[in-house]
């Protein structure tokens, strides 16, 4: 076999069995690369897993089609040992053609199945070419977890021997945001700390966390320019690495670090170019023009900034992903071209950048509605323990409350938010509060990428095909967050919900709904940047300079800081983003559009849609995925709009990067 999807493949014959069960405790079946595949096939996923929900879908989607003569390759995946396949209804194991299982005990016999559990599925393509050219014996957990740590992750443990070689490992694992699982943290320091080289470093919070990391190598970094004058104390080789104890810092080891060895530095002015390193003011120390260390030193804004956009335009053109990428690739890209966004839609850019980024977005998002048509379709089903998409959200929270039933989990939506507005509000943030630590991700929006369909998911758990009474509304929300939380244990005196958020004190605003004694989640809508966007004549540029003035008020920092306060686990996502774009002419279509946006039109049939799409070529004919049976939307792409040609507006419900993938960002103190 040429790779672990094989021995599943082999098993789906298209046109074999109308009705196939799996049981597929690791979620294989999943995978993005296997997914498309079975996609190409014709085999329909359908996960079986809240009973009421899965018949509504099997019964209207699917035995509808078995009467009426029609054919489907139709797969009922289980999530749950084999044994419990006996346990699906009657009529399914009556109906099923095929009863399969798949783990991945099965496809890695050599391996501690605890170890393997714990794997991201994109990286059983890496472990499964090094068991075929290694055959390593029966292993235990160790074993295991050494032998994909040297073979998946690149990590060698019997080479980590030096600071250069610390860093370095840590640097590719934390800028490239490869995450290894905590089992596997775990065994990296364990390892580390008996090396005896390392035992100064705080090596249980750097390895795993990329922001304690990061704080770390930026308090060492005004202490490297320092080295660079001979006249510094810290520039004599023999304290190069003398200990932190009487230095204020708040993670202790060697005091200079070596940002300047060619293995660290290829890392380090990106690190500042992309903002997560701030730069320093050291206007002592003179530069060659092209220096890498002019990156870390504030200069002026203007001259800082433009350094800063040149090299991210290098960044982002190097680092695009393409039609095969994974969907994780995305989402790491987006929040590169965010912040790059934000700073060219800062009032001192630069005509020649900005076009410059012009069309590389409109390349970008080319491409981007190419994987989407292909890709898109499998993120409904992946595991909801990183969200893949809005509606794994509330899954993840409600594992967040098991995990940690003291806490309270606060949810704030913020309609209408891109992922380069998150860059403007972050900043604010951070200088409103040093002390707030901000996780970020991204996720993506459920498309068409307009309020009713996507903020629905969040606070429905769910996909919108289980909402089509409320698909143009948003009115059910609160309900359907209830019907969440009372689902998975909660009483509706536990739950809270309010939205119209966002002018004055929203801190007040919500004491009629947050009782900090009682209530153990709330969902709270801030609409705050959606009424800037829809009353915004300045375009994107508009839209940064609107959304800072408001963020620097203070309500939203004040309502973090409460809730934190409160003792609540706080997240912010948003419905969708929003693009700034162009009219390319408008539908006059009258009644037959349910929906009349500035970049999506919804039709109750396809053959509407149809008529209208072939007058407007640059429109997608968005496949109704996961959407109710009579909701076919024609989504603009790249930066064009159903509005009157020469005109442009600030919008959203298109299939545009800016779009489409939105924040979700975890806020937390500091605790050193």
């Amino acid at each position: 076999m040429s790779s672990w999807r094989d021995a599943i493949l082999k098993e789906f014959v298209p046109n074999t069995s109308k009705l196939t069960l799996v049981a597929d405790p690791d979620a294989l079946l999943t995978e993005e690369k296997l997914a498309l595949e079975l996609k190409n096939r014709g085999f329909d996923l359908l996960e079986f897993n809240n009973p009421v929900k899965f018949r509504y879908a099997y019964e209207s989607k699917y035995r509808a089609k078995w009467e009426n003569g029609e054919y489907t390759d139709l797969v009922v995946v289980l999530r749950k040992p084999d044994f419990e396949l006996e346990n699906l209804p009657y009529d399914l194991l009556l109906t099923a053609g095929k009863k399969l299982i798949f783990n991945l005990g099965e496809l890695f016999p050599n391996f501690s199945y605890p170890v393997l559990e714990k794997l991201d599925r994109c990286n059983l393509d890496s472990l499964f070419e090094a068991q075929k050219k290694y055959a390593p014996d029966r292993m235990g957990d160790n074993a295991s977890k050494d032998f994909i740590l040297h073979h998946v992750f690149g990590i060698d443990l019997e080479q980590i021997d030096s600071v250069v070689e610390l860093l370095r490992t840590l640097l590719r694992l934390h800028y490239n945001k490869i995450t290894i699982p905590e089992l596997l943290s775990d065994r990296l320091v364990q390892v580390l700390k008996q090396r005896g080289v390392f035992h100064e470093w705080p090596l249980e919070e750097i390895v795993p966390d990329e922001k304690a990391f990061f704080a770390l190598l930026q308090e060492r970094w005004p202490v490297f320019l320092d080295s660079l004058s001979p006249k510094e104390a810290y520039g004599k080789s023999s304290d190069k690495y003398r200990k932190s104890s009487d230095n204020d810092f708040k993670y202790p080891g060697p005091v200079v670090l070596p940002f300047d060895h060619q293995d660290i530095r290829v890392y380090i002015d990106n690190l500042f170019i992309e903002g997560k390193l701030n730069p320093v003011q050291k206007p002592e120390i003179n530069l060659e023009p092209h220096s890498w260390i002019r990156s870390g030193i504030a200069e002026t804004k203007a001259e800082y900034e433009g350094l800063r956009i040149n090299r991210l335009i290098d960044l982002v053109e190097k680092n695009a992903p393409n039609k095969d990428s994974k969907y994780s690739d995305w989402l790491e890209f987006a929040l590169k071209w965010a912040e790059l966004g934000a700073l060219i839609h800062q009032d001192y850019h630069q005509a020649k950048e900005w076009e410059q980024t012009q069309q590389i977005g409109i390349n970008l998002n080319n491409v981007f509605a190419e994987w989407l048509s292909d890709y898109y379709e499998g993120l409904a089903n992946l595991p909801s323990i990183h969200p893949a998409m809005l509606h794994h959200v509330p899954r993840m929270l409600a594992r967040e409350l098991e995990d940690e039933p003291g806490k309270g989990i606060a949810l704030i939506v913020v309609d209408g938010l891109s992922l380069e507005q998150w860059i403007t509000i972050r900043q604010i943030l951070h200088g409103q509060d040093r002390s707030l630590v901000m996780r970020e991700s991204a996720t993506f929006a459920w498309i068409p990428t307009i309020t009713s369909v996507s903020r629905q998911a969040i606070f429905a758990g769910n996909i919108p095909y289980y909402y089509s009474l409320s698909i143009n509304t948003t009115n059910k929300e609160s309900r359907l967050w209830r019907q969440f939380w009372e689902g998975n244990g909660l009483s509706r005196f536990d739950i809270g919900y309010k939205r119209g958020l966002g002018e004055g004190d929203i801190v007040k605003a919500i004491d009629d709904t947050l009782d900090p004694q009682r209530t153990k989640v709330i969902g709270l809508v801030i609409d705050k940047v959606d009424k800037i966007m829809h009353g915004m004549h300045l375009g994107a540029v508009g839209m940064h300079n609107q959304i800072r003035l408001w963020c620097q008020e203070g309500a939203l920092n004040s309502l973090i800081g409460y809730l934190l306060n409160q003792d609540y686990q706080v997240w912010l996502t948003s419905d969708h983003g929003n693009i700034e774009c162009y009219g390319k002419g408008k539908p006059s279509e009258g009644a037959i559009a349910a929906t009349r946006g500035e970049r999506v039109r919804v039709y109750p049939t396809p053959e509407l849609r149809d008529s209208v799409a072939s007058s407007f070529t640059f429109a997608h004919k968005w496949e109704p995925i996961g959407l109710p049976k009579d909701y076919f939307p024609l989504v603009a792409g790249g930066s064009d709009a159903f509005i009157n040609e020469g005109e442009k507006t600030v919008s959203h419900g298109g299939i545009s990067i800016e779009e489409v993938i939105v924040p979700l960002v975890k806020f937390e103190r500091k605790t050193r």
